[in-house]
């Protein structure tokens, strides 16, 4: 099917929210097409998340089977997230001008494709290739994925459409927690790679049953009519309101990126080493601050609707703040399981934020390009954070490291002031 075909399937299929396009009311239901199109964003997002914490627990493993060094183990996490941050500035674009549904379909078959590949590796050199075409994939994906599901979706609810496919990466989160263990004992470390590969059947029955969303059918139409395609990229720097607003949402998503994966890389080593957990009791424990994750962000997606993004971000950014510290102290166990759930909440519960305010600020010609530019700005800075975590953690101990942590998220609320909250307007509503 080609990509003018897409655009008459969508529009064909939801003639009926061209109110929008005419300045009647917008309809608050959710139709089919929204449930379908967050659906097939989420599927695809719980494989990336699954995709990129297989890595933490398969490391000890892959460092003693390809006969690897620590600092060549610690950089496959900062190589596949260099790829995904080179997948993010290409793909968003392509998004734009081919369509959602197209592009993302590429990128899940790309980081499918390659994170099965990598359980073929023999040696550091292939699998840090693979890990980074991979990780492309994965780029691509977010962005994408975010701006389907804000399009497809009433903007009374928007946030929690965007929350929706962010849970969806921490369930793949948390399937990687409970099976890792059982996998890599019965087939080794590859065995989780390979299962990496069930991704590639979803995009293809997404590309087959999902056509473009709406939004971009009326913008392709408009810019094919006027001849003029506009440069995704320049739209993100259009003017001084808009380049105030892409620093301030850089540094929220770099903010997130360094947390979180901060955070989930070392968790497992950090409960073996300091608490002296199992392999199998790290895993149940880093599975409860990932289900603490999961409650955090849908509980965000209610509040962001409800009360406008700045002022939920800010909640959830004191709370991360303040539970990180917290958890830095805690010495037994019981309150470690509970600490890590209420530290999953408030550190990863912003995730399903970001794809709903970088949709309100950016219009549809760049509105995946923004996704996956800034997001994946911010996730090249929280590439560096296993390694920066490392260093803290060989100098003061991992608790000093978990504080480090903390302070990050003042720096978090101050960016706030510089993001407009334009919660309840539409995708193409000019800001003011």
């Amino acid at each position: 099917m080609s990509n003018d075909d897409d655009v008459d399937a969508g529009s064909t299929q939801m003639a009926g929210d061209d109110s929008r396009a005419t300045g009647t009311a917008e309809p608050e239901e959710v139709t089919s097409y929204g449930r379908k199109a967050v659906f097939g964003a989420t599927i695809g997002y719980a494989m990336d998340g699954y995709d990129l914490q297989i890595l933490g627990f398969a490391l000890p493993a892959i460092t003693v089977s390809l006969g690897l060094s620590d600092t060549q183990g610690g950089s496959l996490a900062t190589i596949t997230l260099i790829g995904a941050v080179t997948g993010a500035m290409f793909f968003g674009a392509l998004a734009d001008r081919f369509g959602r549904v197209r592009i993302l379909t590429y990128s899940i078959l790309l980081f499918a494709i390659f994170t099965g590949l990598t359980a073929l590796s023999q040696g550091f050199a292939e699998m840090a290739v693979f890990r980074f075409i991979a990780g492309a994939g994965i780029g691509g994906e977010f962005g994408i994925g975010m701006a389907l599901a804000a399009e497809a979706f009433p903007t009374i609810k928007r946030t929690r459409a965007t929350s929706v496919v962010g849970v969806g990466f921490q369930f793949g989160v948390l399937l990687a927690s409970v099976i890792s263990a059982p996998v890599i004992a019965l087939w080794g470390w590859q065995g989780l790679f390979v299962i990496g590969v069930i991704p590639a059947i979803v995009a293809i029955v997404l590309r087959l049953r999902l056509p473009e969303p709406e939004a971009f059918v009326r913008h392709r139409r408009v810019s094919n009519a006027a001849e003029k395609r506009e440069n995704p990229y320049r739209l993100l720097v259009a003017d001084a309101k808009t380049v105030r607003t892409s620093i301030g949402i850089i540094i929220i998503c770099s903010v997130q990126n360094f947390g979180y994966y901060g955070i989930l890389t070392w968790l497992p080593t950090y409960l073996s080493k300091q608490l002296g957990l199992s392999m199998t009791n790290s895993g149940i424990w880093t599975a409860v601050t990932v289900i603490g994750m999961i409650s955090g962000v849908m509980i965000f997606g209610q509040i962001s609707d409800r009360i406008g993004r700045r002022r939920s971000f800010w909640i959830f950014q004191a709370g991360a703040f303040i539970s990180l510290l917290v958890y830095s102290q805690l010495t037994s166990s019981a309150a470690v399981l509970v600490g890590g759930a209420v530290m999953g909440i408030f550190a990863n519960g912003m995730l399903g934020g970001y794809g709903a305010i970088i949709a309100d600020n950016y219009p549809t010609a760049a509105r995946a390009t923004a996704q996956n530019v800034l997001f994946g700005i911010g996730r090249g800075v929280g590439g560096f954070a296993p390694l920066v975590v490392a260093l803290i953690a060989s100098w003061q101990g991992f608790g000093a490291a978990l504080g480090f942590l903390a302070l990050i998220y003042i720096v978090d609320m101050v960016a706030m002031f510089l993001i407009p909250d334009r919660r309840g307007r539409r995708l193409e509503e000019p800001m003011k």
